[in-house]
């Protein structure tokens, strides 16, 4: 199934259950209200929404009404939790190498992971505020799974089971304010502004073949300013997703409605492109010496989506534009 939530007067949005081919969306109406709700209710909720997605799926429904992005929030507009891993090693090398930092001895046995600010996520349609030319504005298209409750220090066949739902985000960077901020000892704070979702949240059993152990095998589709610009596939996580949630968990529980991300999508064939500017700027001065390409401007635009094997759009699409603050 397909979950969404609608841009209303609460902050929490309306919970809507959307169609396989994204074409039709009805109000979760009776069975919960906000996706929140439906995650902290789970067992009753979860058959509820099943039944209503297979109904719209199969016939019409009195309330139904057109797919339309501009009507959607982040399926979560809000979260308890948001916990980004970087789980491509390949990502890791290259904005390390870019930054003049060395890679962490633990590089593959303990996965890299920061919390993020999750009070206000944007919309997968708003602008990005860009403060200053000079904070380096950058995306990064990454997947993402929602959790259920686990309790502290859980087993990887709990994390695997408590993976409720699956998405995609663009995880805004500045790259200017990192080495700065890094090097204080503390972490991101101000480098990692509002992050965008895709708009709709979809179970493990929608990607069919496609989520294999833990990892959606799918490209990621990147356009930057309407040209191609990536399509890193996700089999290349190192770190599986149920590796992420329980590291994520080893020393706390997480609540239901936890987001977890797997970090920059990225591939070792350079052919595929990249899934943010960092990348693409540390291959150019790999191979001419210098920076080539400038990090995201006023009027800069950017789109992130993932089509299933028969063409369709697993998640909707991300579609951005950078604007002054």
């Amino acid at each position: 199934m397909k979950l969404g939530s609608l841009k209303s007067d609460s902050r929490d949005g309306v919970l809507v259950v959307v169609s396989k081919d994204n074409k039709k969306v009805i109000k979760a109406t009776g069975i919960a209200e906000t996706l929140q709700f439906a995650l902290d209710n789970w067992e009753q909720c979860e058959p509820k929404l099943k039944a209503l997605s297979d109904s719209l799926n199969n016939s019409s429904l009195e309330g139904e009404f057109d797919y339309n992005l501009n009507d959607f929030h982040s399926p979560l507009p809000r979260a308890y939790t948001w916990m980004d891993g970087s789980a491509f090693i390949q990502h890791v090398k290259l904005v390390r190498k870019a930054r003049n930092a060395p890679l962490p001895e633990t590089l593959e046995t303990s996965p890299l992971m920061y919390q993020g600010g999750s009070d206000c996520f944007l919309s997968p349609t708003q602008d990005i505020p860009q403060v200053d030319f000079s904070h380096g504005t950058d995306f990064e298209g990454e997947y993402v799974v929602v959790t259920g409750d686990l309790p502290l220090n859980p087993s990887i066949e709990e994390c695997a089971k408590q993976i409720r739902l699956i998405g995609i985000c663009n995880d805004v960077s500045l790259r200017g304010l990192i080495p700065e901020e890094l090097g204080k000892g503390f972490g991101f704070v101000n480098s990692k502004p509002s992050s965008a979702f895709g708009p709709l949240f979809v179970s493990p059993d929608e990607l069919g073949d496609a989520w294999v152990d833990g990892r959606v095998e799918l490209n990621l589709d990147v356009k930057y300013n309407n040209e191609f610009f990536g399509k890193a596939n996700g089999r290349e996580m190192f770190f599986n997703f149920p590796r992420l949630v329980q590291h994520a968990a080893s020393t706390r529980p997480l609540c239901a409605g936890s987001i977890i991300g797997s970090g920059t999508v990225s591939n070792e064939d350079e052919s595929v492109g990249s899934s943010c500017l960092a990348e693409k700027r540390m291959l150019e001065k790999i191979k001419t010496g210098e920076f080539i390409t400038p990090f995201m401007k006023v009027n800069d635009t950017i789109e992130i989506e993932v089509f299933d094997k028969n063409g369709q759009s697993v998640f909707g699409k991300i579609s951005q534009k950078v604007v002054k603050a």
